[in-house]
């Protein structure tokens, strides 16, 4: 039953400032027509040398921010800051409890408040980072990411920070989209329905598996899509020896001739080589996905067409080197899909999913599903962008009419 707002949050305020009880609570999404300013913030007491200090972990798109501050009048007016922004949802977990609080598109407030088995607050200071997929999980010793004691192999520190970097931004945009309704709460005869497009070895579709399934709980079915019947071969077998065939299925074709029999809620591609990227986009458009992460490759396509096509005036440095023209390419190419899904009826951030350092292809493409009509601005910023340079990009002829004129 909703209530009103102001209620509810001096409500979770008690909570928050209660440093015997709190363990730990988490704003994240965001209020109808308005925006946090930060993706999500995390809430929890320390003991330090000095004393027990609220830590506050504030999280923008790329990086955390911590801070400490003393019990007393400055914990409460960190806790009241948090509370101003315009968050979503909050989940909060205390010694006894666990209350979660959703505000509506009214700004109203729905709060569940469920027992918890009681606990006691880890206060360190430097715990280890949590991780979503432990070192020593199974699905990574199959993989072939963890060795058989449970331990990262040097060799694969990058594909296990890729896995773990997809996934918390796979996290992240699915409980946005859970808690505010855009993805259906699925159920065990209506699982979740996710697809990798483009999966290889389907690293990231086992490692999505694990956490949905198993960490989060959520009833789900996955499908791994690739061109290569070898792929088809080697996932359906590891399938098979996870325990977990009944609940993946792997498919041998190509990204576009791919049939479903239920459309999808969740369409994921990492690494998809050039216009494959596009092929997913467009396949996703098509399903009307609430929800898509793309990590788009290489941009050969719109690269060759800055070869062959004049550069408009005064742009000609920036086409006539190799490198930069190459770099330019990357980033027209991924600005032109932003646009076209803006177009479609998708938000969309353009983000940092890993550090360059683990892989230069590390640009994420993050999309939701509005259910509002076509963005006429991004429609015209398309428009003067690809008249300016003369592209042809293949995501617009993919999806020819159903992209807005």
């Amino acid at each position: 039953m909703p209530e009103p707002l102001p209620r509810a949050l001096a409500q979770v305020r008690g909570h928050l400032l209660d440093d015997a009880g709190l363990v730990r609570a988490v704003a994240s999404g965001r209020r109808k027509g308005d925006r946090p300013r930060w993706r999500r913030v995390e809430l929890r007491y320390v003991d330090l040398r000095a004393g027990r200090r609220l830590q506050v972990t504030a999280y923008d798109e790329t990086q955390a921010h911590t801070s400490n501050h003393e019990v007393g009048d400055e914990a409460r007016a960190a806790v009241d800051a948090v509370l101003e922004e315009p968050f979503g949802n909050w989940h909060v977990d205390t010694t006894t409890e666990t209350v979660q609080l959703r505000v509506t598109k009214k700004q109203q407030a729905l709060v569940h408040t469920s027992p918890r088995e009681a606990t006691d607050p880890d206060r360190s200071h430097d715990r280890a980072k949590d991780r979503l997929l432990p070192e020593d999980h199974p699905v990574l010793r199959a993989l072939g990411i963890a060795d058989a004691q449970g331990r990262i192999k040097p060799s694969r520190q990058a594909k296990y920070r890729q896995v773990e970097e997809f996934l918390r931004a796979l996290a992240a945009a699915l409980d946005d989209a859970l808690e505010s309704g855009r993805v259906r709460t699925p159920s065990e005869a209506e699982p979740l329905q996710v697809v990798d497009l483009g999966c290889g070895n389907a690293y990231l579709t086992f490692a999505a598996q694990a956490w949905l399934a198993g960490v989060r709980g959520l009833p789900v079915h996955l499908v791994g899509v690739d061109v290569k019947p070898q792929a088809l071969e080697h996932n359906t077998r590891l399938a098979g020896e996870l325990g977990v065939g009944d609940r993946m299925t792997f498919v041998a074709g190509g990204i576009g001739d791919v049939q479903l029999d239920r459309h999808p809620d969740v369409v994921l591609a990492l690494h998809a080589c050039d216009t494959a990227t596009d092929d997913a986009l467009q396949r996703a458009v098509e399903w009307d996905a609430e929800l898509v992460l793309a990590a788009p490759c290489c941009h050969h396509d719109i690269s060759a067409q800055l070869r062959v096509n004049p550069a408009p005036r005064g742009y000609g440095m920036l086409t006539r080197d190799g490198i930069l023209r190459e770099r330019l390419a990357d980033t027209l190419t991924d600005a032109l899909r932003a646009a076209i899904l803006r177009s479609s009826g998708y938000r969309v951030d353009v983000v940092e999913f890993v550090e360059s350092k683990h892989t230069p292809r590390n640009t994420l493409l993050r999309a939701v599903r509005t259910g509002r009509g076509p963005d006429p601005k991004a429609r015209e910023e398309y428009a003067s962008l690809v008249n300016t340079w003369r592209l042809r990009p293949k995501l617009a002829e993919l999806l020819g009419d159903r992209l807005p004129r």
